[in-house]
């Protein structure tokens, strides 16, 4: 039986809970996620999980936080004067926006104070910081990166 190794393309499905049962993210009723493995198109811990695995397996993989998102960054908490908003914007705690770090680069942060003359906003990753758990199922080894031999 094959099993899935760096460079293969794979078809999983999953369910993401955090330490508390929490769902966060499932593919039930989705398309099964693909990706190629080893290639950090997913977080370290679920690229590890999915190594070795067998087309019909299906495991529990538990991933520490820094094998995930990792910690959060309280340099990536920010507050923000309220006259750099737009007047009529309306702000709430837990309202996600769309800011610029200046290089051209967006980032979703999160809105998780208002104060008297400034906005206090979260960069970290939702995740940062937690545990993960996985519930997944390879589907199917698509292929691999075509195999490359130098003389």
């Amino acid at each position: 039986m094959q099993k899935a190794k760096s460079g293969d393309k794979v078809k999983v499905h999953y369910h993401g809970k955090l330490t508390s049962g929490e769902t966060f993210d499932s593919s039930n009723g989705r398309e099964p996620l693909e990706f190629e493995v080893g290639r950090g198109m997913v977080i370290k811990g679920f690229d590890d999980g999915v190594t070795g695995m067998i087309v019909g397996e299906k495991k529990t993989i538990n991933i520490p936080y820094n094998q995930a998102y990792g910690p959060r960054n309280s340099q990536m908490v920010i507050e923000v004067p309220k006259a750099n908003f737009p007047k009529d914007m309306e702000l709430s705690v837990g309202m996600p926006l769309m800011m610029s770090d200046g290089s051209g680069h967006d980032l979703e942060v999160i809105v998780i104070q208002i104060k008297d003359n400034a906005v206090v906003l979260d960069a970290n990753h939702p995740l940062a910081g937690q545990d993960l758990i996985f519930d997944i199922e390879l589907v199917e080894i698509v292929g691999g990166s075509p195999l490359i031999i130098t003389p």
